[in-house]
């Protein structure tokens, strides 16, 4: 099993890679440039573990509470990702994310489609005029 796993929903993004174990975490200071960043750092996180896109049979994202626009960039990209190379998402919460999804996937479940869990109304600013 060779997942892919993404928590986008603070300041600081990280992406693992496991396979049998963990072969590597990267986190950076994605801020404002979570959606020009986002596909680059997960390809050179691949490359660097002689990995392609085609090898992952499983993605796992971190659905929330967080930033409205982390989330949402990093829930749009994982769940293009598992349609375009149909396999499973697992989206999941709380402290445990990473071994719930696992877990999940594992045991075979797929949840299709990931929708973000904000944890709050989001705060979106109303138009001047």
């Amino acid at each position: 099993m060779t997942v892919l796993l993404l928590n986008s929903s603070e300041k600081d993004c990280q992406i693992t890679i496991f396979a049998s174990e963990k072969l590597k975490n990267i986190t950076w200071s994605a801020d404002r440039k979570l959606a020009k960043d986002l596909l680059s750092n997960i390809n050179n996180l691949l490359l660097e573990n002689k990995l392609t896109l085609n090898d992952l049979t499983g993605l796992a994202i971190y659905k929330g509470p967080g930033s409205y626009t982390g989330l949402r960039i990093g829930i749009t990209v994982m769940n293009t990702l598992a349609s375009s190379l149909e396999i499973p998402i697992i989206g999941s919460e709380g402290d445990d994310w990473q071994e719930n999804a696992l877990k999940r996937l594992s045991n075979n479940e797929d949840d299709q489609l990931v929708l973000p869990e904000y944890g709050a109304l989001p705060h979106i600013t109303r138009p001047k005029k």
